[in-house]
């Protein structure tokens, strides 16, 4: 029987799952189940994952005939110790708990979401694998925050980064679409959807990324700020008479795009600016600034960068902010062939110009074969 892993994701109000075989890539089969706790929606998360189930054998994919070899978990933050795929056990749940200060938002449900997993299927292997793993040997010049450093040792502070797995994944793919040693090249990897981040990778290993010590850092992303003067979070709580609580909610929901532009869609935001809406249109301008600042800081990391890469929902998909993020830095080694940006092709695709000296590329991400491929080298020792 062909073995497969059972890849979960689990939100505060959602359950993301797909069955992967990872030795093949195949996906055989992939669904969500949304509204958890909700009018209209599933009791709990042991009922979300039940859905999920029936959901399976509907398609005549039954637990008994998947031949599970493993349930995949992902895990935002891994702390300043996690960030190798980790069997879960009871010792690394306790350990989760005590890092969830860390992501208030995203780790209390994913260990939730083990909990009910490992509950419902007892005799499978759970792992863990996390967001931050592979930015954890950031150079230190990259990964330490210029505040008092017995305060930052004390409460764990440091740049930790997000979206690693497909961050990797991506920077990977790349490399192999290319047909070159990952070794020999040095990217910058754009993951732009809700959530948004960037990384420097020379040689395979990241020098670089957006996000911080949470998912809040760095570019202007759907519903989070990205990068803020921190002296704005002490003015609103001195002077607005705002709680910390209500603060971070602001810059986590009510943020980014949404704050700025009331829409986190892009295809709507679009569809406003063409109508002349003023809000989004400066939403939309934000957002690409913040996002070229950062490719021109990452060129100057790097020095000479040989390939960039956009993924995600709309690094993959949005050709306007692929050309806007771009635009007027052919000085720089950066050309765009726009037949080619324009296409509506789907699939991992080159978009630079020929001759262009920097490769622009398009690669959809895998975040779920990555965890899979992750929990599949665990098995194997």
């Amino acid at each position: 029987m062909t073995r497969s892993v059972l890849v979960l994701n689990s939100g505060s109000s959602s359950l993301k799952y797909s069955v992967i075989q990872p030795d093949s890539g195949a996906l055989v089969a992939d669904g969500i189940v949304e509204r958890i706790g909700e009018d209209g929606g599933v009791a709990d998360h042991a009922a979300a994952l039940q859905v999920a189930f029936d959901a399976l054998a509907d398609e005549g994919h039954s637990l008994d005939d998947l031949g599970l070899a493993a349930v995949g978990h992902r895990v935002v933050h891994g702390g300043p110790d996690l960030y190798r795929p980790t069997v879960v056990d009871d010792a690394l749940i306790a350990r989760l708990e005590e890092l969830s200060p860390l992501a208030p938002l995203h780790n209390p449900p994913a260990i939730l979401g083990i909990e009910v997993a490992r509950h419902a299927l007892p005799d499978v292997p759970h792992i863990a694998v996390f967001d931050t793993a592979f930015f954890h040997d950031l150079p230190p010049a990259a990964a330490t925050y210029a505040i008092d450093h017995e305060i930052a040792a004390q409460w764990h502070i440091r740049r930790y980064g997000f979206h690693g797995t497909s961050h990797q994944y991506v920077s990977e793919e790349a490399a192999a679409f290319l047909g070159a040693p990952l070794e020999s090249l040095s990217q910058i990897v754009l993951h732009l959807g809700n959530g948004a981040s960037a990384s420097a990778i020379v040689g395979g290993r990241p020098v670089e990324t957006s996000m911080g010590l949470t998912p809040m850092e760095g570019l202007v992303m759907g519903t989070r700020s990205g990068d803020i003067d921190p002296g704005v979070i002490t003015y609103l709580w001195r002077e607005a008479g705002m709680s910390v609580e209500d603060i971070e909610t602001m810059l986590n929901r009510r943020s980014g795009v949404r704050g700025l532009g009331g829409e986190i869609d892009f295809r709507t935001l679009r569809r406003r600016i063409e109508s002349g809406d003023a809000a989004a249109q400066l939403a939309y301008d934000v957002y690409i600034h913040r996002l070229r600042k950062y490719i021109g800081a990452y060129m100057a990391v790097l020095g000479t960068v040989g390939v960039i890469t956009f993924t995600a929902g709309v690094g993959e998909n949005d050709a306007a902010v692929r050309r806007d993020a771009l635009s007027g830095l052919a000085a720089f080694g950066l050309e765009l062939d726009e037949h080619l940006n324009d296409s509506p092709a789907r699939g991992p695709r080159r978009i630079s110009a020929d001759g262009s000296p920097t490769t622009v590329l398009v690669i959809p991400t895998n975040e779920e074969l990555a965890i899979a491929r992750a929990c599949a080298q665990v098995l194997a020792g």
